[in-house]
């Protein structure tokens, strides 16, 4: 269904991203934020099924400042090269190619971002700093607990696993403490719950989940 495509951030730099539309007008437009696996089969899977969900999905390359077109599974190896990779980015040129994404969506409508593991920590970051976004939905981002001051500008969801190895629930319940007006859902699941492709995948709590990211979408972007 969906193509790939290059964006442009505010510095010049050009980064990869994969694009999925709907099949008519689209209800509004995703920026659609990868865990540390790049984006992979299955980030592209996810910006499918919202694009069948009538939404216009960018999946922008964030790892592309470090390595292009990083593509990888989920074992102990890939994992590895994630985490490594994610320690040679800065978050002023993750909110950059961010808010490319969003660019890249102005004629779709309101835009929301959703990101996974690491991408729902740039969801939260994204909520505070970039412009033009109507909400953003967080699974499992494990940096937001050391970013809990920001605030942001827009409405945001969190999911969350209970059983959670990489986020303890003592962090859950810190950032629902500072940010009471904001949704946040725990599951009976571990981290990578939504992911079909992991041995963490949880298919009731992901059903779930999907079910509440869609009712936000409906209610804050179309």
């Amino acid at each position: 269904m969906g193509k790939n495509i290059e964006l442009t951030a505010s510095d010049g730099f050009k980064l990869g991203a994969y694009r999925a539309d709907p099949a008519g007008k689209p209800k509004g437009g995703i920026v659609l934020v990868q865990e540390i696996f790049g984006v992979n089969h299955h980030i592209k899977a996810l910006a499918d099924g919202f694009a069948n969900d009538g939404y216009t999905v960018v999946a922008p390359q964030f790892f592309d400042r470090v390595q292009r077109n990083f593509d990888v599974g989920y074992a102990q190896p890939d994992m590895e090269a994630g985490r490594g990779i994610v320690g040679k980015l800065n978050w002023d040129n993750v909110m950059k190619d961010a808010q490319a994404g969003v660019n890249e969506l102005k004629s779709a409508g309101k835009t929301c971002v959703i990101g996974y593991c690491w991408g729902g920590t740039v969801a939260w970051l994204s909520a505070a700093k970039l412009d033009g976004i109507a909400c953003t939905v967080s699974y499992y981002g494990g940096g937001t607990g050391g970013m809990i001051g920001e605030k942001p500008k827009v409405p945001v969801m969190f999911h969350w696993g209970e059983k959670d190895h990489a986020i303890p629930m003592e962090t859950v319940r810190k950032v629902e403490a500072a940010h009471p007006q904001q949704a946040s859902f725990v599951y009976p699941a571990g981290h990578g719950f939504n992911c079909d492709e992991r041995q963490s995948w949880d298919a009731g709590s992901a059903k779930l989940a999907r079910e509440r990211t869609l009712e936000f979408l409906k209610k804050n972007v179309g």
